[in-house]
C-alpha cells in the first residue's frame, strides 16, 4: 500500500440527483433480493415481484408487453428479456388474442398467483421501511419530484 493510503479523498456527490437515485435504487434492489422463497428460488425478488403484483392487481384486464413497458418505464428489449425469463420460470403465459395474433396477452400462472401474498408482504415491509422517516407531506413531495424527473427524462 502507498504511504498516502490514509489520505484518500472521498468524492462528494451529495448534490447530484442521479447519484442519489442510483444509490437508492441499489439499496432497494438489495432489500428486494433478501426475499427467498420456500423452495430456495429468488424468483419472487426484485422486478418479478413488482411485475407479478401489477399483473395480479390488473388480472381483470388484458395486459400486453407495451403496458408493462410503460408502467415500469423500461425499453422493449429489457421487458422482452424479463418476460422470457418469467415464462421460462413458469410465472407467466403469453397467448395471442382473437382480434390480433401479433398481440400476446400476459397472464400469471397459478404458481405466480400462489406466491403473490408473499410478495405483497415483502413489498409492504420495504415500503414501510422506505417511508418510515418521512412525514406524509415529505412522501408526497418526494413522489411529485420523482414524477417530474421521470417526465423530464421521457421528453
Amino acid at each position: 500500500m502507498g504511504k498516502d493510503c490514509g489520505k484518500l479523498h472521498r468524492m462528494e456527490h451529495r448534490d447530484e440527483v442521479g447519484f442519489q437515485i442510483n444509490g437508492l435504487s441499489h439499496m432497494i434492489r438489495w432489500l428486494t433480493h433478501q426475499y427467498v422463497g420456500e423452495d430456495g428460488e429468488r424468483s419472487g425478488a426484485g422486478v418479478y415481484g413488482w411485475l407479478i403484483g401489477f399483473l395480479y392487481d390488473n388480472r381483470d384486464q388484458d395486459i400486453f408487453q407495451r403496458d408493462l413497458q410503460q408502467q415500469f418505464s423500461v425499453r422493449r428489449s429489457t421487458m422482452t428479456g424479463i418476460l422470457q425469463a418469467m415464462e421460462k420460470d413458469g410465472m407467466i403465459t403469453r397467448s395471442p388474442v382473437p382480434w390480433d395474433a401479433r398481440l400476446k396477452k400476459i397472464e400469471l400462472t397459478e404458481k405466480a398467483v400462489a406466491r403473490q401474498e408473499k410478495f405483497q408482504q415483502t413489498i409492504a415491509a420495504i415500503e414501510a421501511k422506505l417511508s418510515s422517516g418521512l412525514t406524509p407531506e415529505e412522501k408526497e413531495t418526494f413522489i411529485g419530484l420523482c414524477e417530474k424527473i421521470r417526465k423530464s427524462l421521457e421528453g
